[in-house]
């Protein structure tokens, strides 16, 4: 009874989808190369790592609280901001694998 009020509650909903997105920000960062931080001018992977394990594991230590969860909304801005603004810049550079590779791109386009 319980779980089924829970599944009609839009907020329980919202803070399910914060999680998974978080998750998956933390998931794609984790699997990236370190040295592919570097050559995007961003902020290291340990970096990253960090805050977004911090951002995660409060939420799922305390609960996410998608209306008044300040430290909630604070992660998720951080997650929002590397699957923006710091996973694109990486994925162009490792031509979208993650793990690099080969490829006829040369710092200033392609060769």
């Amino acid at each position: 009874m319980i779980l089924y009020v829970d599944l009609l509650n839009p907020f329980w909903w919202i803070a399910t989808a914060i999680i998974c997105f978080k998750v998956f920000a933390l998931g794609d960062a984790v699997f990236r190369r370190e040295d592919a931080y570097r050559a995007a001018d961003k902020k290291t992977k340990g970096f990253w790592v960090i805050v977004l394990s911090l951002s995660l594991g409060w939420d799922l230590l305390f609960g996410a609280n998608p209306i008044t969860g300040l430290m909630t909304l604070v992660g998720l801005v951080a997650s929002i901001v590397y699957v923006v603004d710091v996973r694109p810049a990486i994925k162009l550079l490792t031509d979208g694998r993650g793990r690099g590779g080969r490829s006829n791109q040369g710092p200033y386009g392609p060769w």
